[in-house]
């Protein structure tokens, strides 16, 4: 699905230098321009284009962030000691509010950074940009304005060295070894032809980004063990590393299986050609976000997925209730006869819409073009 932490993430968060120059160069740019939004035919391009520019002739040396090895190794260490508490310390309320956490951490990435800010599947009242806020920042991610723009950068270049965690390097590295070392070039050369000024436009997005550090020091780390010291008189060591670090490493690898498993582990019914598959063990883990196949191919359903089937894709049951609130609203979904133009007759998803097939008109090759894009077109705060 796309970003955690980015070795800049980490960034933000612990010391290692932020990627700012981007963000006040977007502001800046949106400033001067006055307009809603600024794409380019570039921008607009499908996920999957191919360009001889996106290749380097010559890889350079990997630079491992030693910094951000150690700090992976102790948090990981510190989930181990916490997930051993779950079974000798923990209360059971302690339990079920790290499971809480959990979901609406989740929640945060998966309905909020993802579908909301990044691809633009549907849109919010602010109450609901707000609580996605939130629990996106609970989620520590890197905020929405960077998570959104390395997830456009990975659609737009997947599987290519510009994508962030290109899964052609290997399971390792698309799970968390792109963490772990600096950037390739291309992912930041290339990632600057991709817009994100849209993003801008949300007070949320720049308000969560000002005070990043501060609301993630309270909302992922202090108020997730406080709140169990304090209501129901657990240890805050048990606390703290069950609700806090535990809770908080488990989202993260749960994330990274988006990048690493489900870019190679799956069938390919939409396209064959691309590495992203279905995969149900990571549908199921994610609350949807392991059809990635179908999410690949179309980026900007609201469902990342065909069926609405909310046993495998809880994110698309809370953004249906959220829109039956009034809080959410137009939900974007790919149409059948869309769909079924990528499934060849055999399943393996190898023809899509053709002008020599007389059952799809030009406005069906069109509208088929236009899901293939990383946001629609007349995205808007």
């Amino acid at each position: 699905m796309g970003p955690s932490p980015s070795a800049d993430l980490v960034g933000s968060i612990l010391g290692v230098e932020a990627e700012d120059n981007d963000f006040k160069q977007q502001r800046s740019t949106l400033r001067k321009t006055n307009s809603s939004r600024m794409v380019t035919p570039e921008t607009r391009n499908g996920s999957h284009s191919k360009n001889q520019e996106d290749t380097v002739a010559k890889d350079p040396p990997m630079q491992i962030v030693w910094r951000n090895v150690l700090i992976f190794i102790y948090l990981h260490a510190a989930a181990l000691y916490g997930f051993y508490l779950c079974f000798t310390a923990a209360k059971p309320s302690t339990l079920a509010w790290s499971f809480f956490l959990f979901l609406f951490g989740g929640f945060g990435i998966t309905g909020g950074a993802h579908r909301l800010w990044a691809h633009r599947c549907y849109k919010a009242k602010l109450p609901l940009r707000i609580f996605a806020a939130i629990a996106q920042t609970i989620a520590v991610q890197n905020d929405i304005y960077e998570w959104s723009r390395d997830h456009r950068v990975h659609h737009k270049f997947s599987e290519t060295d510009a994508d962030p965690h290109n899964a052609r390097r290997g399971f390792f590295f698309a799970h968390v070894g792109w963490l772990l070392c600096k950037k390739h070039p291309e992912v930041i050369r290339r990632g600057k032809t991709v817009d994100v000024s849209d993003l801008l436009q949300d007070p949320v997005v720049v308000f969560q980004r000002k005070y990043y550090i501060p609301l993630v020091l309270t909302l992922c780390f202090t108020m997730p063990a406080f709140v169990p010291w304090y209501f129901w008189g657990e240890s805050f060591k048990t606390a703290f590393f069950v609700a806090s670090i535990f809770r908080y490493v488990f989202t993260l690898n749960v994330t990274w299986l988006v990048n690493s498993a489900a870019h190679i582990w799956g069938n390919h019914p939409y396209d064959k050609d691309i590495n992203p598959a279905e995969n149900r063990a990571v549908a199921f883990l994610t609350s949807g976000e392991g059809w990635h196949n179908y999410h690949h191919v179309f980026p900007w359903d609201y469902k990342a997925a065909e069926l609405g089937n909310y046993s495998m894709n809880m994110t698309t049951a809370a953004i249906d209730f959220f829109e039956w609130l009034g809080l959410a609203y137009d939900l974007k979904s790919v149409p059948e006869r869309i769909i079924r133009s990528r499934v060849n007759r055999t399943g393996d998803g190898s023809h899509p819409f053709s002008l020599e097939d007389s059952q799809f008109t030009e406005e069906d090759i069109k509208q088929e073009k236009a899901f293939c894009e990383i946001i629609p077109q007349d995205a808007k705060n």
